[in-house]
């Protein structure tokens, strides 16, 4: 019975330091869990590298892997600070920052994958330092008319042309011609 007693005891002290792995586990959803566990079979194994152009075209910082060839021929992408080729491999803790768009993304590699996965699995091979996107610009929508009610009328159209030279700070046509 002492064996047993032994084997028991040995038992628990794996499931005690368990129970918080447990929780991290349940906390984070099924799919995405199995999604995560896909995307570390098809990620690097140990010793092997992923270059720069597919990291970042697989965690959907790009579209498609030649722009991300191609924004880092173009001097977008910096990985710990110095301008790298496409070819540049990667390794986890390098901070990689990528311009885009009047943006600057900068992230903290926390897994290397070489296959693209989902978006839910993508936020999970990094950490995403960057500052917030700047507000977009409200835009006054053009004159939207109701639909079915055909061409604009003569005085429609006149009251339009009076608008948009107000809008435009302009006169519009000048009267009489």
């Amino acid at each position: 019975m002492a064996s047993e007693d032994d084997e028991e005891t040995t038992g628990d002290a794996p499931e005690t330091a368990r129970p918080e792995a447990a929780k991290a586990e349940q906390a984070v959803d099924p799919k995405i869990a199995a999604a995560v566990a896909a995307a570390e079979a098809a990620g690097a194994q140990n010793g092997e590298s992923v270059r720069i152009d597919s990291w970042i075209w697989a965690v959907r910082l790009v579209k498609t892997r030649s722009l991300g060839a191609t924004a880092c021929k173009g001097g977008h992408v910096r990985v710990n600070g110095q301008n790298v080729k496409p070819s540049h491999t990667l390794r986890i803790g390098d901070e990689v920052r990528l311009r885009q768009e009047n943006r600057e993304r900068i992230v903290i590699v926390k897994r290397l994958i070489r296959k693209r996965v989902g978006a839910p699995v993508a936020a999970q091979c990094f950490v995403d330092n960057s500052p917030p996107p700047p507000p977009r610009e409200a835009v006054a929508p053009a004159g939207i008319r109701d639909r079915g009610t055909g061409r604009p009328t003569k005085r429609d159209r006149r009251e339009l042309e009076r608008l948009r030279g107000l809008m435009s700070g302009g006169a519009g046509r000048p009267h009489g011609q």
